[in-house]
């Protein structure tokens, strides 16, 4: 095979943006590897990304997908250290990952356990590495504490109740009425957003305030979960979605809000994570964790819900049940065998 298929996003708006191109497979730069895709992650970002709202897209045309996981296919001559045929995963900072062959530096890949499925795999890349910065690094939750997870049945929620519940966390989480069997079956106790006000109901169960709350949403959700901690309480926001697919407006006067919350004298903190941020900056973290994650899900400690798995040239499919709001845990695209 001479020429592979990869996605790219060349516009803004509904899924008649995402156009699938053929093109050469790529040769690898020096210094760089050539993966084989068999496993790509969808995330909400990359939704935003087609809607225009997500800043940090590169310049259209491009690729979208931060995660992916695939066997090494060719390595350039000034490579050492990685094998043609190992099978890897990769968060890929500058997008890129809806393809069936990606070139990068064999730094951001990291090997995988022969026994696990690449879409288990994939699913565990941009969400628990999320997950993990979260509840480590920025808010340092310790052993018994009590948080709050909004968006509680996606793919970083639902990892979110998974690595809590191993510290014990008592955890509540938002999500539509529809989803809360799968936040109860991970140790979650569930709120209802459409028809509860969930800073009522946390100030009737925890008169204190909570210990900490994950937000993904910002605006005026963000302020409202700073309501809900109590003093000395942690705020970290992982995104700025919005109800309308977020935008460079809504990031900006995210980024001022924390930096206003921040002043106030009560001992609340809010904290943003960007995890390929995180990645960019801290590559030790990034494979480190990445590798403690892998070893957790061989073990059996952690197991990513899959919401959907759907062939790669079927990306407008997956798009639309995100957009939809429809699904629970990870979209998968499934690249190749």
């Amino acid at each position: 095979m001479t020429n592979h298929k990869r996605i790219v996003i060349n516009g803004q708006g509904s899924t008649d943006v995402i156009e699938t191109v053929e093109e050469p497979i790529p040769v690898p730069q020096a210094g760089d590897v050539r993966v084989r895709v068999l496993a790509a992650g969808v995330g909400y970002s990359d939704v935003m990304a087609q809607h225009g709202g997500y800043p940090l897209a590169p310049k259209r045309p491009f690729t979208p997908g931060y995660d992916f996981v695939g066997v090494v296919d060719r390595v350039s001559s000034t490579v050492t250290g990685i094998e043609e045929g190992q099978y890897v995963a990769a968060l890929n900072p500058a997008f890129g990952s809806y393809a069936q062959y990606v070139c990068l530096p064999p730094k951001m890949l990291v090997p995988v356990p022969s026994d696990l499925k690449p879409a288990e795999v994939v699913s565990l890349i941009l969400n628990y590495l999320t997950a993990h910065c979260i509840l480590n690094k920025k808010a340092q939750v310790k052993e018994g504490e009590t948080v709050l997870i909004h968006a509680a049945a996606g793919g970083v929620g639902t990892a979110l109740l998974q690595l809590g519940k191993l510290s014990n966390l008592t955890m509540y989480g938002t999500a539509s009425a529809n989803k809360h069997p799968t936040i109860r079956a991970l140790g979650g106790i569930p709120i209802d957003y459409k028809s509860q006000d969930f800073v009522e109901y946390l100030r009737s169960e925890v008169p204190a305030g909570i210990d900490a709350a994950f937000d993904p949403i910002g605006g005026d959700n963000l302020s409202r979960s700073y309501k809900a901690i109590r003093k000395g309480g942690r705020v970290v926001s992982y995104g700025f979605a919005g109800e309308d697919f977020g935008g460079l407006k809504e990031m900006i006067l995210g980024v001022l809000k924390i930096a206003v919350l921040n002043c106030r004298p009560d001992e609340k903190r809010v904290q943003l994570c960007a995890t390929p941020s995180e990645v960019k900056k801290n590559n030790a973290w990034y494979r480190e964790t990445l590798a403690e994650l892998l070893a957790m899900l061989s073990a059996g400690k952690i197991k990513p819900v899959i919401g959907a798995q759907i062939p790669l040239l079927e990306v407008k499919r997956a798009h639309q049940l995100i957009e939809q709001g429809s699904v629970t845990g990870k979209v998968v695209l499934v690249c190749g065998e």
